[in-house]
């Protein structure tokens, strides 16, 4: 019997699935039994309260609070870390300047020696400076002697003739003055803080000088290793920002010592002319003093108005007074805008501010160091944050044209609630 007959004569049992029963739900509950929660309304004490202004204001009040914090917090470190901080500042500003140098030099020598034939040339330079002026000052000692006695006696003269003072009056003064300025205690002292003060800057200057090599050497590896300790998001801002700041100190460092130079030549030509003792060194205190804009130039000229007063007399001191003035407005008025322009664009009131700051900080060398440091934090500012017109000189020119028409409408309606509440707007007048 084949397989298909032997299946036909079966019959296979029907199997029924049934599927579990489901749990009944329970019934709804009578309208009297019903669960209501109702929600309350926020209580009028929390922050819903607080105007949207008034918050913001707040805000941007402990905000500004921190940032002074700190950054009172990094002048109280910088001024107890003054001898290491500022050396290196001026290497910075030596390496800047002299990075032409180096470029030359690489063309012929590998570069680890460039850097030091760079910086020994340096000395070099400030070295024989030095030397020639204490040169001068020991050939011309006699003659400024002799010029600053005769000149003393000219002086005395004409505050009698002119104040009627007698001599008795102008010698009691004098002596009373040394007197006070000679006493045991405050000379010993004044001593012992020279010498310190002296320590100070030879162990700045070789730290400088130090440090200067190895910024030429190695002064990529360093930027390098600066920038890795930065979130890897932040590190295009951070190079960019580090090349701006370069820029600006390389601007900043060339286009003062072509100021410093000519304010030098100036007021030294002015003095030779004029037979002040000591024009070199005149020279040279108004070459370091003009890389304080604005003053320097003007306080170090003051030195050779003093030294005209008292070994040539009021008359030449006033025409020396006059040759300061004019070499000084020559700076400020065609040098700084020629040579700087809009490279280095810091306003004299911030360059002020920031002469007073560095000088409360680290004394001459904090005056130094002070506006290239604006300088830099101006431009590496605008650089991170919201970007707006370089050559904005106007307040309206900050906002777009849209902002402008919100400022008017703001305008209008104080006007409006003004004149409903007080009478007319003082604006109409």
């Amino acid at each position: 019997m084949t397989d298909k007959r032997r299946f036909q004569g079966l019959r296979i049992p029907r199997i029924r699935h049934r599927l579990p029963q489901l749990p009944q739900l329970p019934a709804a509950p009578p309208e009297d039994r019903q669960i209501v929660i109702q929600t309350t309304p926020p209580s009028p004490i929390g922050s819903a309260s607080v105007p949207p202004n008034f918050r913001a204001a707040s805000e941007w009040v402990w905000r500004s609070l921190v940032i002074g914090v700190g950054i009172v917090a990094l002048l109280w470190l910088i001024s107890k870390l003054s001898e290491v901080v500022f050396p290196v500042i001026i290497a910075l500003l030596l390496a800047a300047l002299l990075e032409p140098v180096l470029h030359r030099l690489r063309i012929v020598l590998p570069r680890g020696l460039a850097a030091f034939v760079t910086v020994l040339g340096t000395l070099a330079v400030l070295v024989a400076l030095f030397s020639f002026v204490g040169n001068q000052f020991a050939t011309q000692l006699d003659d400024i002697v002799g010029q600053v006695s005769e000149g003393v006696s000219q002086s005395r003269q004409w505050a009698v003739d002119t104040f009627g003072l007698t001599e008795g009056q102008i010698t009691t003064y004098v002596s009373d003055t040394w007197s006070k300025f000679a006493e045991g205690d405050a000379m010993s002292s004044r001593a012992a803080q020279a010498g310190l003060t002296v320590g100070h800057l030879l162990t700045g200057f070789f730290l400088a000088m130090f440090s200067l090599f190895f910024f030429l050497y190695d002064g990529a590896g360093i930027w390098a290793w600066l920038v890795r300790l930065f979130p890897r998001t932040a590190r295009a801002k951070v190079l960019s920002s580090g090349a701006i700041a370069w820029n600006q100190l390389k601007a900043f460092t060339r286009a003062t010592i072509l100021v410093a130079g000519t304010d030098a030549l100036g007021i030294s030509v002015g003095a030779l002319v004029l037979g002040v003792p000591f024009a070199s060194g005149i020279a040279l205190l108004v070459f370091i003093g003009s890389f304080i804009p604005i003053v320097g130039a003007l306080l170090s000229g003051f030195v050779a108005v003093a030294l005209a007063f008292v070994a040539k007399g009021p008359i030449t001191a006033l025409i020396m007074l006059g040759v300061v003035i004019t070499v000084q407005q020559l700076e400020s008025h065609v040098l700084q805008p020629l040579l700087l322009g809009r490279a280095v664009r810091v306003h004299p009131l911030a360059v002020i501010l920031a002469i007073a700051t560095g000088i409360i900080v680290g004394g001459v060398i904090g005056a130094l160091t002070a506006v290239p440091l604006v300088a830099v934090l101006n431009a590496v500012g605008h650089n991170l944050l919201a970007p707006v017109p370089e050559d904005a000189d106007d307040p309206s020119e900050l906002v777009t044209g849209a902002e402008r028409a919100e400022i008017r409408a703001d305008l209008a309606e104080a006007d409006e609630r003004a004149k409903r509440h007080h009478g007319p707007s003082p604006h109409d007048a």
